[in-house]
């Protein structure tokens, strides 16, 4: 009897304690901040004499972007990157593939030279500040959405607040929720989450144009969960799947790039 009850505290522990650390530790999970220091900033302003960093205020934070400009009447992609993604190398390749376009890589609450802490209300709450900094500019039908991974949460959400050009989704999710509760199973998910992203539930109201691509061999977001936010999706859609590609090694493929060219529809690309 001794180790029966031995042994049934020792469940009852483990599923109080599992959820709870899950809880107070999902933060530290779901985001990794990846912050710029000064001289990592300059170095990058070296290298890129034509790129500007911008800074706009949201909340009482300074947030930051990488600013690439092309010729007046390019359209501007507004850049929403990964979980761990250090948005200036996302430079390059712009400029290399997509020069005829203007950039907004922007930097999430703690990451690049973002202040504050990032969580899913204030990356979509960003995201509308930044759309508010491209019209001064820009008009909305100059304006994209482009989200990888993490950031397919923030293109989404800001596509149902705000009209735009297109929306470009690279690897995206459903919602976090199903995403959540495809690896762990054994918790109440629903409960425990705090931070949600369900795209999936606005998308049967955006009629923006969509470009999705997904990794056939994506095994951190299977294509099925980008398929499942794709086939809700209101608006014009065009469906990718990257034969051989996984989660990170979608841009190396001719058709990623070829895709979203096609999809922007500029001159010269």
């Amino acid at each position: 009897m001794d180790l029966l009850l031995a042994a049934g505290k020792v469940a009852v522990a483990v599923a109080i304690g599992l959820p709870l650390v899950v809880y107070l530790l999902q933060d530290r999970l779901l985001f990794h901040p990846y912050p710029l220091h000064e001289a990592q900033r300059a170095e990058i302003l070296k290298r890129h004499p034509a790129v500007e960093e911008v800074f706009i205020e949201s909340d009482g934070y300074k947030l930051h972007a990488w600013h690439l400009k092309a010729p007046g009447g390019a359209p501007l992609i507004l850049y929403f990157g990964g979980n761990a993604e250090d948005v200036s190398w996302m430079i390059d390749d712009a400029r290399s593939e997509a020069p005829r376009a203007s950039w907004l890589l922007v930097s999430y609450r703690g990451y690049g030279a973002s202040e504050g802490s990032p969580s899913a209300a204030s990356i979509a709450a960003d995201a509308v500040k930044w759309h508010d900094y491209a019209l001064k500019e820009f008009r909305p039908s100059q304006i994209f959405a482009f989200g990888r991974s993490l950031g397919s949460g923030a293109a989404v959400r800001l596509a149902a607040e705000r009209p735009l050009s297109g929306v470009i989704l690279v690897t995206p999710f459903d919602s976090l929720s199903a995403l959540a509760k495809r690896y762990y199973w054994y918790l109440p998910v629903g409960l425990l989450l705090r931070h949600r992203f369900d795209s999936v539930d606005l998308a049967p109201k955006i009629t923006a144009p969509l470009l999705c691509l997904a990794a056939a061999q994506d095994s951190l977001i299977p294509p099925e969960h980008a398929r499942r936010l794709f086939d809700a999706w209101a608006g014009p859609k065009q469906w990718v799947l990257l034969a051989g590609a996984d989660h990170n090694s979608t841009d190396g493929l001719p058709a990623f790039w070829a895709s979203i060219k096609a999809f922007l529809a500029l001159p010269g690309m």
